[in-house]
């Protein structure tokens, strides 16, 4: 389960988030990112916060549990590398119904290092 301080909950932070945002597509994501630091809002600036959005289009409601499940695990990984301050709406398109978990990590990191909210990962080996 994702840590309540770094969950979005309010309609008005999905909102703005969303609307004021950047915009990233994926094959089955689209992520969107508000800096609430840079825009100068009076939330505070605490670690990152992140929302799903998961509609009727990506399936019924077993499957629609299971995909937001998964995105929530893997938002878990993310809350210490995305930077603080950062609220992140993650849009599951139907592909996601069928998406194996890993292949939703990729897409979910690929669009936050195109969004320029993760390092790149070097291979050193």
């Amino acid at each position: 389960m994702l840590p309540e301080p770094h969950r979005l909950r309010r309609h008005s932070d999905f909102s703005l988030t969303v609307r004021r945002g950047r915009r990233m597509g994926r094959r089955d994501l689209v992520v969107h990112a508000f800096d609430r630091v840079q825009a100068d809002e009076l939330v505070s600036s605490g670690g990152p916060r992140f929302g799903l959005v998961v509609s009727k289009a990506v399936g019924p409601a077993v499957i629609r549990h299971r995909v937001a499940r998964r995105l929530r695990h893997i938002c878990i990984d993310l809350v210490d590398v995305v930077p603080r301050g950062t609220d992140v709406v993650i849009r599951a398109l139907p592909g996601a119904a069928t998406a194996s978990s890993r292949d939703l990590e990729k897409q979910l990191r690929a669009g936050l290092l195109r969004l320029d909210l993760l390092a790149p990962v070097s291979n050193s080996t």
